[in-house]
């Protein structure tokens, strides 16, 4: 029988949970409107009132928010109440242009652990076990989001933060982990330095794993359950939504909760904005329902999904929203098709390799480059080069087959590959595309 946090709202009724989006738009919009200058600008320019949503069925008459409007208004501009109510800020990671800074009230960091306890609760956990959250804590989420929902659902909280792996594994082995929180490159990382230190699955107590912050491909997450003997969950979120915890998986792994009372999910076209129908693959659009100081409204994510409303075995009855099949912005466009990483992680794999890999796209003589590191394992590596040369190009011709074009495979050493403690740097982009 499947546990719940939350059940009666994990398990309402569809029109309990509409009666409840349809409250909460009508005071959020009225909320934004009347707190926040950027936004009513932009409603005005649009022609759009309050009064004019009176259900999430009139959300579409709202105008979206892009993260480049979040660098706009920074730091204060989306600002939705005095700053005296605000307890916390975090932060996005912000590799180009000004950073996006996510505020928080006492009342926005209790939902926003208590979505975390749900994803901690659908993935197993109780008061019993031991939660060691090796996410980074700080202006990242992650670390404090799950710390969050793991006390309220009452586990012994490891707040391990992410690194020193070694410390990482001491702490898992002696105060017996049962749950592990961080990124999936970095539990995969943990994986592989238990395994090199000689200790098998069997040899840690952990059941559970809740991984996110980065894209990771479905083999990559058997690769997991596989290294450290867990069933391995996926988590959603951004900081400019809260952060980890928007969506989670439960048991049945066929994608991700959206928690519904605090989100209102739409698909849209990522070149026309038009809303799609249910079961469409476009682009994730969420609405912060009840948020109060950064309540964003038709925020758009940039990651490529499709949502299902198909009945779940676990009895949420929360839409499910896909693991996201690449980013409408960080998408790469190499000799005009369409590459994302998780294409290249699914070849490799699929084909006996790490996930430990980077993508180098480069542009010589007016012409695109792509280049993939791909680093072996002890018991891979050569010190002949015809063995190695033989293995790059059966990799570059799988790989021509699932993307469309033939990268240049460049096999390396075991660890040349810098480990990344956060999110992985998969791709490093050296073109000069934009001013």
């Amino acid at each position: 029988m499947s546990r719940y946090f939350q059940p009666e709202i994990e398990t309402a009724s569809r029109e309990e949970i509409l009666a409840i989006q349809n409250e909460k738009i009508v005071k959020q919009v009225k909320h934004v409107y009347e707190n926040v200058k950027y936004y009513r600008d932009l409603m005005d320019a649009k022609g759009v009132k309050p009064e004019d949503i009176q259900s999430v069925d009139d959300i579409k008459k709202l105008p979206f928010l892009s993260k480049a409007d979040l660098r706009d208004a920074y730091p204060y501009g989306l600002l939705g109440t005095d700053l005296k109510n605000c307890v916390r800020i975090h932060s996005t990671s912000g590799t180009t242009g000004k950073r996006v800074v996510a505020f928080y009230t006492q009342h926005d960091v209790d939902l926003w652990n208590d979505c975390c306890a749900r994803a901690i609760v659908a993935a197993g956990g109780s008061c019993g076990d031991v939660c060691q959250v090796a996410y980074g804590y700080g202006l990242f989420t992650g670390g404090f989001g799950l710390h969050g929902g793991s006390e309220k659902v009452g586990c012994l909280t490891l707040p391990m933060s992410s690194g020193n792996t070694e410390r990482q594994i001491q702490f898992m082995m002696d105060l017996g982990a049962t749950i592990i929180c961080c990124t999936p490159s970095y539990a995969a990382y943990i994986g592989e330095t238990l395994a090199e230190a000689g200790y098998k699955p069997s040899d840690n107590k952990l059941k559970a794993g809740i991984f996110g912050a980065e894209p990771w491909t479905e083999e990559m997450r058997r690769s997991i359950e596989q290294s450290l003997g867990i069933k391995a969950f996926d988590i959603y979120g951004l900081t400019e939504t809260s952060g980890p915890g928007v969506a989670f998986e439960c048991e049945a792994q066929t994608g991700m909760h959206i928690n519904e009372d605090h989100f209102y999910a739409e698909i849209i076209d990522p070149d026309t904005g038009e809303v799609l129908p249910e079961g469409s693959k476009g682009e994730l659009v969420f609405t912060s329902l009840d948020k109060e100081a950064f309540p964003l409204l038709r925020y758009r994510t940039r990651d490529i999904c499709v949502l299902t409303r198909e009945k779940c075995p676990c009895g949420r009855t929360h839409v499910k929203m896909s693991k996201p099949m690449g980013r409408s912005d960080d998408m790469l466009i190499i000799r005009g098709v369409n590459v994302f990483p998780s294409q290249i992680e699914t070849v490799l794999l699929n084909e006996g390799y790490t996930p430990n890999y980077q993508i180098e796209v480069d542009r010589v003589n007016n012409s695109d480059t792509l280049d993939v590191y791909v680093e072996l394992l002890p018991e891979q590596f050569s010190d002949i080069v015809a063995e190695n040369q033989k293995k790059e190009r059966a990799l570059e011709i799988a790989m021509r087959t699932m993307i469309g074009i033939g990268p240049k495979v460049h096999l390396v050493p075991p660890h040349s590959i810098t480990r990344s403690e956060g999110k992985a740097v998969r791709v490093i982009d050296k073109r000069k595309l934009h001013d």
